[in-house]
């Protein structure tokens, strides 16, 4: 918000500033793009499964970068690590110009990403994998510190006066999910649990939430990893304790549903790690190693979340959840 506060400020110091902002942002959004470099081609592969809307908000802003920096963009996903390497692969293949990985099951990644920098394509991590990407030759890690934004929700919690909390892993073996209940525990001054679900079989995951929530009435906390799976939580209370029960959802991450959930108090609060900019920031980064030599965050992570929302926040973020960026 600061540098959205001070960029508007800086346009009003000029007759023109503000017009050439408009502008700026409506060549930006024309799918034209705004500078002359080659067309290069860059790759994303992410460890998403088929219809995860939090993958959709990645590529909406990769795609916005791409426009606007003359890039080809290809994407391209599958949940299972040994099928993603062999995505990666495939990139390397078609000889692209960058590369964009995720790293949620980072062993099985390893030997096709030091491919793709042996091949002296370009490497930039997202969203997990923060703590290898460098070790396996990647040039930057954009994304959420994953402990860092558990601890975040372990503070929320304290403030709220919660007691305890059971943290909902939908997907055994990601990294990413297990840093975060990690650092939930490491602040929060009650007790956490971790319930391990199926995270592609929705009936499972409120089935097993409503039995954890029946046989243990202390709970007054349920911790979701990911958006799609805070609806599913408010329905496992409800069933479990019923419509009025005092038990709070509070989530990792944002989509439509959570923020209509804020805003209707059904949801205490989101952890969002803002996707839009994980996607744009790394096309952007990649466009601009190539054009201009340059490195964000000099090497070291570039910090993307966490950022705490709430019901004050509801109004403006259903506005952006709307059109894809939020």
């Amino acid at each position: 918000m600061a540098a959205v506060t001070a960029t508007a400020v800086l346009a009003g110091c000029s007759s023109t500033g503000g017009k050439r902002a408009e502008e700026e942002r409506a060549a930006a959004t024309s799918g034209k793009a705004n500078v002359t470099t080659p067309r290069w081609k860059i790759a994303m592969v992410s460890h998403s499964g088929d219809g995860d809307t939090y993958w959709d908000i990645v590529q909406n802003g990769a795609k916005q970068a791409a426009a606007k920096d003359n890039v080809e963009f290809l994407y391209s996903h599958d949940k299972e690590a040994g099928r993603q390497a062999q995505l990666v692969d495939a990139a390397v293949d078609k000889r692209v110009d960058g590369l964009i990985v995720t790293l949620a099951k980072p062993a099985a990644m390893k030997s096709a990403v030091e491919r793709a920098v042996k091949a002296g394509i370009p490497v930039v991590t997202i969203n997990s994998g923060q703590d290898v990407s460098k070790a396996y030759g990647a040039l930057a890690h954009i994304g959420q510190d994953e402990v860092m934004a558990g601890e975040a929700v372990g503070e929320e919690l304290n403030e709220r006066g919660r007691k305890k909390a059971v943290c909902v892993l939908h997907e055994q073996g990601n990294v990413g999910h297990e840093e975060r209940c990690r650092g939930v525990k490491k602040t929060f001054d009650g007790k956490v649990q971790n319930l391990y679900v199926d995270g592609t079989n929705m009936p499972n995951v409120q089935s097993s939430l409503e039995a954890k929530l029946q046989s243990d009435s202390s709970v007054d906390t349920v911790v979701t990893l990911g958006a799609p799976f805070a609806a599913t939580a408010v329905k496992a209370v409800e069933s479990a304790r019923g419509a009025d029960s005092e038990a709070e959802v509070d989530t990792f991450d944002l989509n439509a549903q959570v923020a209509t959930g804020l805003e209707d108090g059904s949801v205490g609060f989101a952890v969002d790690q803002q996707p839009y900019l994980q996607g744009y920031q790394a096309v952007d980064l990649l466009w601009l190693y190539r054009y201009n030599g340059d490195m964000l965050g000099g090497g070291k992570p570039v910090l993307t979340g966490p950022q705490i929302l709430t019901k004050k926040d509801a109004p403006r973020l259903k506005e952006f959840t709307k059109r894809g960026t939020r």
